[in-house]
C-alpha cells in the first residue's frame, strides 16, 4: 500500500511538474518546434554536448591549410563546429588556372577531418558523424561579389536577371550555379538577395547595385523563387539555400557591413514591401521554390510597432521583433517545418560598432549569445575577433564555444534551446544526404570536368536583358541610321576595374580596356564579317580620360578623340569616381562629343547618370554585368545586330517610373471569361488601341434567375507585356435590366498571377452585362446574358483590334566626314568652290560649241541653260531635298556632288536643245 501510495505521489508530481514545463514561455523564435523524423532524434540523441552546441557555429580559416596542426582541424576535430563558410578575403582560393581544383581538394579536406574524427574517436567520446555545411556567397557578376573569380561559369548578378523579366532564365542560372557549387562539395549557399530597391539613391551609402533582382516586391519574390528552384534542382537537392538580407535591406540608408543602419517602417510597412518577396519563397506549393534558410541582417527599425518613438536593436539581436517577424502566418508554417535561421556575419564592423555606441559591453561570447538567444539557429561568426585584444578569430572561437558548452550543461532552458537548433540543423543535412557516411558527401573529381561550360545560358540572359535607356525606341532609328563602317574611326574608353583571387594572387582587370575592342575586331573585323578595319579601332583605360584632362596624358588619347566618328564609353563601377570624371569630360571637352555617335554602355546598374547627363550621348544602353557575354553583347548592339528586349527592374530618377511600368497597360483588351479553366499567360506582344464592334457568340453553360456567375479577368498585362504584380486592383461591373448604361454594381478584386476573379448574383430578369478594368486599362471583352427561368446562354463580346498605323520616319544616312562633305551631309566651301568652277566651265563648253554651229546668240542661251541647270542641281543638294544625300553616301562623297552637278547642266543643256527645235519650228529661217 504504502509502495503504491509513493508511486501515485511520484505521477502526481511527474504530471505538475510536466504541465509546468509546457506552461513555461519559450524563448524568441526557437519556441516554433516541429515534430522531426525519428533519424534526427537517433543523431541528437548520440551526440555530446560539446557536439550539440559546435553544430550552431559557421566558422572561418585562413589560407588553405588543413593539417593537423591547423586550426581549422582543431575546431573540426576537437570542438565539432557545424560548418565552414570559405572566402577569397581569407585566401581560401589559389590563383587560376588552379582555382576550381584547389577549391575541390580543400572542400573534400575539411569534409574528410569531420570523417576521419567520428572514426578515430572512442565510443565514449563520439558516436556520429554528421556531414560539415561548407558554405560560400556567389552573387554573380566576378569580383567583389563573387568568392570564386575564375573556373566557373561566368555567371550574371541579379540586376541582370531582373532585366529579362523572365523567371525560366532565372531558374536556368541558378541551376547552372547549383550544379557547379555542388560538384566541388559546396552544400550551403548565403544567397541569392531579396532586397528589393523601392527607390534607387546612387549617392547613397547603401546602394545595392546589381545585387537585387529590382524594385517591385513582386518580381523580386518571382525571381528569387525561380532562382532558388533553380539551384536545388540542379545540385540534385544538396544544397541549404539561405535567402538574404531578411528582413530586407534595401530601404536602409547605410550598408550593415559597416554601421548598423535604422529604417523607419512598421511592420505593415515591411509586409508591403521588404518582406514580400521573403513570404514568397516561404509559402510557394512547389517545394523546390522554398528556401531552407533566412539570413538575418543587422537592421534596427523605428516605429516597428507603430510607435514611431521606439527602435528596435538589430533584428539580429532583438527576440521581440524577430519573433513577431516570424509569427506572421507567412512564415509560422515555414518555420514549423525546419526553416533555418542564421545570422549574419557576426565579425563585422557594424556588430562592432553598435556595442559600442550603444554603452554595451562588447565581446564575441555576448555577441553569440545574444544573436542565438534572439533566435538564431545558425551563427555565422565570420572573422570575429575581441576588442582590444590580441586574440585572433580561433582564440575568440574557443571562447564562444567553451561558453556555450558550459551555459548547456549549467541551464536547461539554454540546453533545450540549442537541442531545438540543432535539430533543424540535423534535419536539413539529412534532407541533403540520405545516410550520414562520407562517401555521399563527397563529390568525385569527375564532376569538374562540365564545371564553367554552360556559357550559352550566359548569353541568353544578356541578349534578353540588355536595355535601352535613352532615346526612346521611336528615336533610335533617326539617331543610329547606320552602323560603323570600314571608313570610320572607334575609340573605346572602358573603365577597368582589378581584382585579386588571394592576396598573393596576381591582380587582373574584371574589365579589360579591350575587352570590348577585341569583341568588335573578333565578329567584325577582318576575320569576321570585314566590316571594320581592325586599324581604324583603338582603345583606352577610362582613367587615361582623367590625366588628359589633366594634361598628364603619355598617350595619343587626344588625338585618337578628335579623328574618332564613335565614340564608345563603358564603365563597370563607380565607387572610384568614374561617373564625376564622365561629367567632367561632357563638359570640359564638349567638341570631342560634337558630330560624333557617342555611345554610352553601362555594365552596372543604370541609375548612376542623371537625366542631364543622358542627354550628352546619342545612345545609353544599360547591359547590367560586366562578364564575358554581356561584353559580346554589348559589340553585336554596336553593329546593331541585337533585338532590344531588356526593360530595367528599376526605377531611374526622372527617367523611368518603375510603378508605371508595371500598372496595367491601357492600350489593352482586358480578356474576360467565365472562371472555368485559365488560359496560358500570353508572350509578349504588342497591345494595339482597341475599338469596340460587333458581338462574337460563344457557347457555354445556360445561368438562371437565382444562379451566382464566376467570371475571371485576365492575364492582365504591364507596361512592359508582362503580367501584372500580384495585388493589382481590378474593377468588375455589371449592369442587369434597366440597370444598363447607368452606374452598374461593381465588386473590386486583385490579381494572382495576372489574373481576377469576381462572382455575382443574377436577381432578377432582363439582360446582364458584365465587364473589368484595372486602372487607366478601361477596355474589355463584355459577357452579355439574356437572364429568365428557363436559363441563358451568355455571350462574350470581344473587340476587334484596329492596329495604329505607325508613322515611319525617314532616317537620314551617315555621310563619311572628310574635307569636302560635312557628317550630316552638306558640302563645304571647297566642294562649292568645285562645283562653281565645274558649272563656269560646263557653259563655257556650251557657248563656244553652240557659237561655232549655230550662232552667238545661241551659245549664249545655252551656256545659260547649262549654268542654270547645274546650279539647280547643286541647291538640290544644298537644301537637302529627299533621296539626295543616301544617293551622295553610296556615291563616295564629293564624287556624288561633282556627278550630280553635271546631270544637271546635262538637263540644262537638254532644256535649250527643246528650245532651240521649239524656235525653229515657229521662227522663220531669216530671222
Amino acid at each position: 500500500m504504502e509502495l503504491r501510495r509513493a508511486f501515485g505521489w511520484m505521477t502526481g508530481v511527474a504530471v505538475l511538474t510536466l504541465i509546468a514545463f509546457t506552461l513555461k514561455p519559450l524563448p524568441a523564435a526557437h519556441a516554433q518546434k516541429q515534430s522531426q523524423p525519428p533519424q534526427v532524434q537517433t543523431v541528437l540523441a548520440s551526440m555530446t554536448p560539446e557536439e550539440r552546441v559546435g553544430q550552431l557555429f559557421l566558422v572561418t580559416l585562413g589560407g588553405t591549410d588543413t593539417s593537423a596542426e591547423s586550426q581549422i582541424y582543431d575546431l573540426i576535430t576537437n570542438h565539432h563546429v557545424g560548418g565552414v563558410v570559405l572566402l577569397a578575403e581569407n585566401n581560401n582560393f589559389i590563383d587560376q588556372p588552379d582555382t576550381i581544383d584547389g577549391a575541390h581538394q580543400l572542400i573534400t579536406a575539411l569534409q574528410t577531418i569531420e570523417w576521419e574524427a567520428t572514426e578515430q574517436a572512442t565510443q565514449a567520446s563520439r558516436n556520429v558523424y554528421v556531414p560539415l555545411f561548407i558554405g560560400i556567397s556567389q552573387e554573380g557578376d566576378g569580383a567583389p561579389h563573387d568568392q570564386i573569380l575564375s573556373g566557373l561559369t561566368p555567371l550574371p548578378n541579379a540586376m541582370a536577371i531582373g532585366a529579362t523579366w523572365n523567371t525560366e532564365l532565372a531558374e536556368q542560372v541558378g541551376s547552372v550555379l547549383g550544379s557547379e557549387l555542388s560538384a566541388l562539395g559546396f552544400n550551403f549557399l548565403l544567397g541569392p538577395s531579396l532586397d528589393v530597391v523601392e527607390t534607387p539613391n546612387p549617392a547613397a551609402r547603401s546602394d545595392l547595385g546589381t545585387r537585387v533582382f529590382g524594385g517591385d516586391p513582386f518580381w523580386v519574390g518571382e525571381m528569387g523563387r525561380a532562382y532558388i528552384s533553380g539551384l536545388h534542382r540542379g545540385s540534385d537537392g544538396q544544397m541549404v539555400v539561405v535567402a538574404k538580407h531578411f528582413p530586407g535591406r534595401g530601404g536602409s540608408d547605410r550598408l550593415p557591413e559597416e554601421e548598423v543602419p535604422t529604417v523607419r517602417k512598421s511592420l505593415e510597412q515591411l509586409k508591403q514591401v521588404e518582406l514580400y518577396p521573403f513570404f514568397a519563397v516561404t509559402t510557394s506549393d512547389e517545394p523546390t521554390e522554398v528556401v531552407d534558410g533566412l539570413l538575418v541582417s543587422h537592421i534596427r527599425y523605428q516605429g516597428f510597432q507603430g510607435n514611431i518613438r521606439a527602435t528596435t536593436r538589430p533584428v539580429s539581436f532583438d527576440a521581440t521583433a524577430l519573433s513577431t517577424i516570424l509569427a506572421l502566418p507567412e512564415f509560422a508554417t515555414w518555420r514549423t517545418n525546419g526553416g533555418l535561421i542564421v545570422s549574419d556575419n557576426l565579425g563585422s564592423e557594424a556588430v562592432r560598432k553598435f556595442y559600442a555606441q550603444s554603452g554595451e559591453s562588447y565581446s564575441p561570447r555576448s555577441v553569440a549569445r545574444d544573436a542565438f538567444l534572439a533566435g538564431n539557429d545558425l551563427l555565422y561568426l565570420g572573422n570575429i575577433t575581441p576588442e582590444d585584444s590580441e586574440d585572433d578569430t580561433y582564440s575568440a572561437t574557443l571562447r564562444i564555444l567553451e561558453f556555450f558548452v558550459q551555459q548547456y550543461r549549467s541551464d536547461p532552458d539554454f540546453a533545450r534551446l540549442v537541442d531545438a537548433a540543432v535539430e533543424r540543423i540535423v534535419a536539413q543535412k539529412l534532407s541533403m544526404y540520405e545516410d550520414f557516411a562520407l562517401a555521399n558527401v563527397l563529390t568525385p573529381d569527375s564532376a569538374l570536368e562540365n564545371v564553367g561550360s554552360s556559357e550559352q545560358v550566359m548569353l541568353e540572359v544578356a541578349r534578353n536583358a540588355v536595355t535601352l535607356i535613352n532615346p526612346d525606341p521611336q528615336e533610335l532609328g533617326t539617331r543610329l541610321p547606320n552602323k560603323p563602317n570600314q571608313a570610320e574611326r572607334i575609340v573605346f574608353l572602358t573603365d577597368t576595374p582589378t581584382y585579386q583571387q588571394c592576396s598573393g594572387c596576381l591582380s587582373q582587370d574584371a574589365l579589360a580596356a579591350d575587352a570590348l575592342q577585341k569583341a568588335v575586331v573578333r565578329l567584325y573585323g577582318p576575320n569576321g564579317s570585314g566590316e571594320i578595319f581592325a586599324n581604324r579601332v583603338v582603345s583606352f583605360p577610362l582613367a587615361e580620360l582623367g590625366l588628359m584632362l589633366n594634361g598628364e596624358s603619355e598617350t595619343n588619347i587626344e588625338a585618337s578623340l578628335e579623328s574618332a566618328n564613335w565614340l564608345v564609353i563603358s564603365f563597370a563601377d563607380v565607387q572610384n569616381g568614374q561617373i564625376s570624371l564622365l561629367r567632367r569630360f561632357f563638359s570640359e571637352r564638349p567638341n570631342l562629343l560634337r558630330n560624333r555617335n557617342v555611345i554610352l554602355f553601362s555594365f552596372t546598374a543604370p541609375y548612376y547618370l542623371d537625366a542631364t547627363d543622358i542627354t550628352k550621348v546619342t545612345a545609353y544602353y544599360a547591359l547590367y554585368s560586366k562578364q564575358p557575354a554581356f561584353v559580346e553583347i554589348a559589340a553585336r548592339l554596336l553593329f546593331q545586330q541585337i533585338s532590344l528586349q531588356g526593360a530595367s527592374p528599376v526605377s531611374i530618377p526622372d527617367i523611368y517610373d518603375l510603378i508605371a511600368q508595371t500598372s496595367p497597360d491601357p492600350a489593352q483588351i482586358i480578356p474576360l471569361a467565365l472562371d472555368q479553366d485559365i488560359p496560358p499567360t500570353p508572350t509578349s506582344e504588342a497591345v494595339s488601341t482597341p475599338t469596340i464592334t460587333t458581338a462574337v457568340p460563344t457557347k457555354i453553360p445556360l445561368y438562371r434567375i437565382g444562379d451566382t456567375i464566376s467570371v475571371r479577368a485576365g492575364p492582365i498585362l504591364d507596361h512592359n507585356q508582362h503580367i501584372v504584380p500580384d495585388g493589382t486592383v481590378v474593377r468588375f461591373m455589371m449592369s442587369t435590366g434597366d440597370e444598363i448604361g447607368q452606374i452598374p454594381q461593381q465588386i473590386e478584386a486583385t490579381t494572382s498571377a495576372g489574373i481576377a476573379r469576381a462572382s455575382f448574383a443574377i436577381n432578377e430578369p432582363g439582360k446582364v452585362e458584365i465587364s473589368a478594368a484595372s486602372e487607366l486599362a478601361g477596355v474589355s471583352e463584355v459577357l452579355q446574358l439574356d437572364a429568365s427561368n428557363e436559363g441563358a446562354a451568355v455571350t462574350v463580346v470581344v473587340p476587334q483590334v484596329t492596329m495604329t498605323p505607325t508613322v515611319t520616319t525617314p532616317t537620314p544616312t551617315v555621310i563619311p566626314e572628310n574635307d569636302l562633305i560635312s557628317p550630316e551631309g552638306y558640302p563645304r566651301v571647297g566642294i562649292w568652290l568645285l562645283v562653281l568652277l565645274a558649272i563656269s566651265g560646263g557653259a563655257a563648253l556650251a557657248f563656244w560649241a553652240v557659237s561655232r554651229i549655230v550662232s552667238p546668240r545661241w551659245g549664249l542661251r545655252w551656256a545659260l541653260c547649262v549654268f542654270l541647270g547645274g546650279l539647280l542641281a547643286y541647291n538640290y543638294l544644298a537644301l537637302d531635298f529627299p533621296g539626295v544625300a543616301e544617293w551622295i553616301a553610296s556615291g563616295a562623297g564629293a564624287f556624288g556632288v561633282l556627278l550630280l552637278t553635271f546631270a544637271g547642266e546635262v538637263v540644262g543643256a537638254l532644256g535649250a536643245w527643246i528650245w532651240l527645235q521649239w524656235f525653229s519650228e515657229r521662227v522663220s529661217p531669216a530671222d
